[in-house]
């Protein structure tokens, strides 16, 4: 794994928990504005919309830099409409990127032969 993919798997991970949590609190948000006076979705809203954007730039980014195949993407893409999935997508790329990582090293210090 060279290093602009590790860091393209590094940007995505450091969006989804953010993400994640954004789109949990709009859901709250959402179900306070119904059920009291308080009305923070608009606040909510373009925030997450923004972590969301943020989140399909760096999906993209990452699924060209690290080929992955269409099932990857597929199950990263909808791991960030999931409202808690963005926590799954953060656990995952990080095994990820640490093996690549791991991976890496191991053939430039000729441990592996690959």
């Amino acid at each position: 794994m060279d290093l602009k993919t590790a860091t393209a798997l590094r940007r995505l991970r450091l969006v989804s928990a953010p993400e994640a949590v954004s789109f949990l609190l709009l859901l709250v948000c959402s179900v306070l504005k119904r059920t009291t006076e308080f009305n923070a979705v608009p606040v909510m809203g373009m925030v997450h919309g923004i972590l969301f954007i943020l989140y399909l730039v760096f999906w993209a980014d990452a699924w060209n830099r690290a080929k992955w195949g269409w099932q990857t993407a597929a199950l990263y893409f909808v791991l960030s409409v999931l409202p808690t999935g963005g926590f799954f997508a953060e656990r995952k790329l990080k095994h990820e990127t640490e093996a690549g990582v791991m991976a890496a090293r191991a053939r430039r210090e000729g441990v592996v032969n690959t």
